[in-house]
C-alpha cells in the first residue's frame, strides 16, 4: 500500500448541506428528527456518528445510506445530487456503494448464510459461479467457511454479524455503513466484530459507524455527536487527518470512482427472472404448509375444468355419434306437404334423379317402407321392411358386419336376397346359427339371407332399427309391396355446414317438378348441427362453471400473498437495502404467485386427468381429453397467479425500505 493523502479540499465521498428530517405523524402534529445537519466525509474515513437514543443518528444514517429522503436540504455522493434519483437509481446506488451491518443482523431467516451473503451480489448481475465464489471467500476470511449452509437461527449472535459484513462486503462495499453492530452482541464478539470495521477502514473502506456508546465510538478516527438533530461535536479532526492520510491515495479515488460509475449496473432480464424464480421457489419451500393451502385452490379449480371439460366432450361426442348413426349429414324428402289440408303428393323414382342434380349432394336413395310377415322354419315374425338400392350403407353409414351386401346386378336382376337386422337375426334363428345363405319367406316369397347389418340400436322411443329387413329396391317395390310410390328419399349431402341452402335448392327444384309443394324435406343435418350447438353450450357451461374454481384459487393466492407481504415486509427492508430495485421486489412476488399457481396447475392437471379416467374405468362414462385444453388450463392457472397476485407484489414493491426495516 502506497501512503499519501488525498485531496480533502476537493469533492468528497459524502457531502450533507443543512439537511432536516420531519416525520408527519397526522395533520396538526409533525416532529422534526433532523435540524438542519451538515458534514461532509471523505473516501476511507472511519466515522462515527455519536447519540443518544431519540437524537437522530439512525435517520441520519438512514439518509447517508439512502435508505430514506431527507425533507430539505442537499446530499451530494461523490459530488452527485442524491435528490434527483428515482427510487430504481437510488437502489442500483445503494447496492454498488454501500454496505449495511445492521444491530439486529437482519439476515434473511429462511435461506442460509451463503444465500444471504450473495444476494446483493445477484442484484448486482454478478454471475452465479462469481458471486457464489465471492460469498465463499468473504465467508472464509471471517471465520464462517463450515457455516455455509447453516440458516440464522443456527447461528450465534456474533456469527450472524459477521455474516451481515460478509453481505456488506460482496459487492466491494465502499461505504460500510454500521448501526449499532455490537449492540446486540456479548463483549468478546462486540470486540470481534470491532476489529473487523477497525481492519475494514484500514483496508481503505469508508465506514460510519452509529452508536451510543462512547467506549465503541472511540475505535473510529473521527467522532462526530448528534443531539436533538443537530450536531453538537465533530472531534478528534487532527486524529481525522492522520488516518486519512495512511489510507491510501489510489484506494480511496477508486473508490470514488467503483462506487459512482458503477452504481447504474444491474442483473440482465434473464438473471434477474432466474433470480426471481429462485429466490420465490426458496420463498415457498420455507413455508410448505402455507404453500400447499394456497396451491389447494388452484388445484380444485383446475383440476375441475380439465375433468368436466373431458367428461363434457365425451358426452357430447358420445351424443353426436349416436345422431350421426340415425342421419348426420343428412337430408330426407318426404310426401305431403307442409299443411295438412294441402295436396298429399307423392314420391316417385324419377324425384330421386331430381334430388342427385342438386348441388351438394352426394348420393339419393329411394326408400319403400312397409310392414311383413318373416318366416323361417316355424317361426312367423312381423317386422319393418325396406326396398332400397345398393346406397344405403353410405347414405345411412350402415354396414353389413356378417355375409355381404346386395349389388347392381342383383337390383337388376330382381334378385331375392336380403340382408337382416341382428334383432331379427336373433328372432328368426334363437339357436345361433349362422342365418347366410338361408331362405326365409317374405309374405311367402322365397329370399336367400346374404348377409346381416351391424347393430345399430334406437335413438329414442320404442322403434329398433335392428329389428328389420331389407332387399333390393326393384325386387322389393315389384314382388312384395307392389307399388313405386316411395315412402321418402334419403339424401347424402357433402358440406354439413351448407345443409340449409341446399335443402332450399332441393325444395326449389321437386317444387318446379311437382308445380306445388306436395312434399316436405326434413333436415336432419341441420338438426344435428343444432344439436352440436346445445352440446357446445352444455360444454362451456360445464366449463364456465369449474373456471370459478379457478378464480376462488385465484382470490386464495391473493389473501395469501397479501398475508405474506405483510409477514415478510422486513425480509423485503433487507432486500431494498441491499439493492434491490422496485422491479426486482414486484418481479420476486410476481414470480412466486405464478410459480403456486403453476405448480397448482400441473398438479391440478394430474389430478383432474386421474378423475377424468376414473369416470371412464369406474363409471364407464365417455371422457375425451383435450391436450389444448389441458395446457389452457394450467396457463390460465399461471395468468391467475400473475393477475391475482399483482396488487401484493405492487403492494410489497412500493414499501418505503427505512418503514420496512422498522417492522417487527
Amino acid at each position: 500500500m502506497t501512503s499519501g493523502k488525498p485531496d480533502i479540499a476537493g469533492t468528497p465521498l459524502i457531502e450533507l448541506t443543512d439537511v432536516r428530517k420531519t416525520y408527519q405523524l397526522s395533520e396538526s402534529t409533525a416532529v422534526e428528527v433532523l435540524r438542519g445537519v451538515s458534514l461532509r466525509i471523505d473516501a476511507g474515513e472511519f466515522v462515527a456518528i455519536m447519540g443518544q437514543s431519540g437524537s437522530g443518528k439512525s435517520t441520519l444514517m438512514n439518509i447517508i445510506g439512502l435508505l430514506d429522503r431527507p425533507t430539505s436540504g442537499d446530499y451530494r455522493f461523490n459530488g452527485r445530487d442524491v435528490g434527483q434519483l428515482d427510487r430504481d437509481e437510488l437502489a442500483a446506488l445503494r447496492r454498488q456503494a454501500f454496505g449495511f451491518v445492521f444491530q439486529q443482523y437482519n439476515l434473511i431467516p429462511t435461506i442460509n448464510a451463503l444465500e444471504n451473503v450473495e444476494m446483493p451480489a445477484a442484484y448486482a448481475g454478478i454471475p452465479v459461479e462469481q458471486r457464489l465464489a465471492r460469498a465463499k471467500d468473504l465467508l472464509a476470511q471471517l471465520g464462517l467457511g463450515e457455516r455455509l449452509e447453516h440458516r440464522p437461527n443456527q447461528l450465534s449472535g456474533g456469527q450472524q454479524q459477521r455474516v451481515s459484513i460478509a453481505r456488506a462486503l460482496v459487492n466491494g462495499g465502499h461505504v460500510i455503513l454500521a448501526d449499532e453492530p455490537t449492540g446486540a452482541l456479548d463483549s468478546a464478539s462486540g470486540a470481534q466484530v470491532m476489529s473487523l470495521l477497525t481492519q475494514l477502514a484500514d483496508d481503505g473502506h469508508t465506514v460510519i459507524l452509529v452508536t451510543h456508546d462512547r467506549d465503541v465510538a472511540a475505535n473510529a478516527h473521527r467522532v462526530i455527536e448528534i443531539r436533538d438533530g443537530v450536531v453538537i461535536a465533530d472531534l478528534n479532526e487532527r486524529q481525522r487527518d492522520a488516518a486519512v492520510c495512511t489510507t491510501s491515495e489510489d484506494t480511496g479515488q477508486a473508490s470514488l470512482h467503483r462506487a459512482t460509475s458503477a452504481s447504474l449496473r444491474s442483473a440482465t432480464l434473464f438473471a434477474d427472472i432466474r433470480e426471481a424464480f429462485r429466490s420465490g421457489g426458496r420463498s415457498l419451500l420455507a413455508s410448505p404448509v402455507r404453500t400447499g393451502l394456497t396451491l389447494l385452490g388452484i388445484i380444485i379449480g383446475v383440476a375441475s375444468v380439465i375433468a368436466l371439460l373431458a367428461i363434457g366432450e365425451g358426452a357430447k361426442q358420445s351424443v353426436l355419434a349416436q345422431l350421426s348413426i340415425f342421419g348426420a349429414n343428412r337430408l330426407y324428402v318426404i310426401p305431403g306437404g307442409e299443411n295438412s289440408r294441402g295436396p298429399g303428393g307423392r314420391l316417385l323414382e324419377a324425384d330421386v334423379d331430381l334430388v342427385r342434380s342438386v348441388p351438394n349432394v352426394s348420393a339419393a336413395m329411394p326408400y319403400l317402407q312397409g310392414s311383413v310377415t318373416v318366416r323361417f322354419g316355424n317361426v312367423d315374425y312381423p317386422t319393418s321392411a325396406a326396398a332400397i338400392t345398393i346406397d344405403f350403407p353410405r347414405i345411412l353409414n350402415w354396414m353389413v358386419e356378417d355375409g355381404v351386401f346386395f349389388t347392381k346386378e342383383d337390383e337388376r336382376s330382381l334378385a331375392t336376397v336380403a340382408v337382416i337386422g341382428q334383432k331379427l337375426k336373433e328372432r328368426l334363428f334363437p339357436d345361433g346359427s349362422d342365418p347366410i345363405r338361408r331362405m326365409v319367406l317374405i309374405d311367402s316369397v322365397p329370399f336367400q339371407v346374404i348377409g346381416v347389418l351391424s347393430s345399430k340400436g334406437a335413438l329414442s322411443g320404442d322403434s329398433d332399427d335392428d329389428d328389420m329387413i331389407v332387399f333390393p329396391f326393384s325386387t322389393g317395390s315389384l314382388r312384395v309391396f307392389g307399388k313405386r310410390e316411395l315412402s321418402w328419399i334419403s339424401v347424402l349431402i357433402h358440406d354439413l355446414a351448407r345443409s340449409k341452402e341446399t335443402e332450399a335448392a332441393m325444395t326449389a327444384t321437386l317444387e318446379a317438378a311437382h308445380r306445388t309443394r306436395d312434399f316436405r324435406v326434413f333436415n336432419k343435418a341441420a338438426s344435428i348441427e343444432a344439436q352440436d350447438r346445445t352440446q357446445n353450450t352444455l360444454t362451456l357451461l360445464l366449463g364456465f362453471t369449474a373456471a370459478i374454481s379457478l378464480f376462488v384459487g385465484g382470490i386464495g393466492v391473493m389473501n395469501v400473498m397479501l398475508m405474506t407481504v405483510s409477514e415478510r415486509t422486513r425480509e423485503i427492508g433487507i432486500r431494498m437495502a441491499t439493492g434491490a430495485r422496485t422491479t426486482d421486489i414486484l418481479r420476486q412476488f410476481l414470480t412466486e404467485a405464478m410459480l403456486v399457481s403453476g405448480v397448482g396447475g400441473l398438479a391440478g392437471a394430474i389430478i383432474g386427468v386421474s378423475c377424468g379416467v376414473l369416470a371412464a374405468v369406474v363409471f364407464q362414462m365417455p371422457v375425451i381429453f383435450s391436450g389444448s385444453a389441458i395446457v389452457a388450463a394450467i396457463l390460465c392457472a399461471i395468468l391467475t397467479g400473475l393477475v391475482f397476485g399483482f396488487m401484493p407484489a405492487l403492494r410489497a414493491a412500493r414499501l418505503d425500505p427505512v418503514v420496512a426495516l422498522a417492522r417487527e
